[in-house]
């Protein structure tokens, strides 16, 4: 089945609650109008913790009646996780129609981009049996959390490049008890994180079988 072009936006630093209502923009136009082009989000996020559909408050560390931050309960799956400079969140809006109406399949191309990401970086990525996201040495360098509404996507994932792991320290990350996160700078000193997303883009076409010949394709 031949794909539609793939719209990449660098949405560079911007608040969760600003990109997730665009996110529900793009999904509500793909929703009346089948025939748009999927689109690739990427973004910072200022300091946020958003939790999914169905996450337990018991993950979170602090008292939210004292928590003067930002705190998002969102339509993703998935439990908590953090959000911050350093780390590129990807938000594909995809029709699955296009590509496969599998959301494992879906679930796994996405970890599949990330690992093939970091074996460009000479970084081994893995998966945990049983978890979602991408792991090195047994921590957890991406998380993922997705909505599928009539088989377009929304949400994603979040790659902790060269950010301040410190405020994972006051949650349970995506309710993962005996497990730590890590970041790839950890492993490449002098990665960029302009270079990082660059390559991500590349890979993500390639993976989900966009035709990279297409004008912002």
């Amino acid at each position: 089945m031949a794909k539609k072009r793939l719209l990449i936006e660098h949405l560079g630093i911007m608040p969760y609650e600003k990109v997730w209502n665009y996110q529900k923009k793009l999904v509500q136009n793909r929703l009346d109008h089948a025939d748009l082009d999927d689109v690739l989000l990427l973004v910072e996020h200022p300091t946020v913790y958003t939790l999914g559909t169905g996450s337990t408050l018991d993950n979170l560390k602090f008292d939210l009646n004292n928590f003067s931050g930002q705190l998002f309960r969102t339509e993703r799956g998935g439990e908590v996780t953090y959000h911050c400079l350093g780390q590129i969140v990807v938000y594909p809006i995809l029709n699955l129609r296009n590509h496969q109406q599998d959301l494992h399949w879906y679930l796994r191309q996405l970890e599949e981009v990330v690992i093939q990401l970091l074996t460009f970086y000479g970084v081994e990525g893995a998966r945990i049996e049983g978890l979602t996201g991408v792991w090195v040495n047994d921590e957890k360098i991406c998380a993922m959390g997705i909505k599928v509404k009539r088989w377009i996507t929304m949400h994603g994932l979040a790659l902790n490049v060269d950010c301040d792991l410190e405020g994972f320290g006051q949650i349970i990350p995506c309710g993962i008890r005996d497990k730590s996160v890590t970041r790839l700078v950890n492993f490449v000193p002098d990665v960029s994180m302009e270079e990082v997303k660059k390559q991500l883009v590349m890979v993500f076409k390639n993976v989900f079988g966009y035709d990279s010949n297409l004008e912002n394709s």
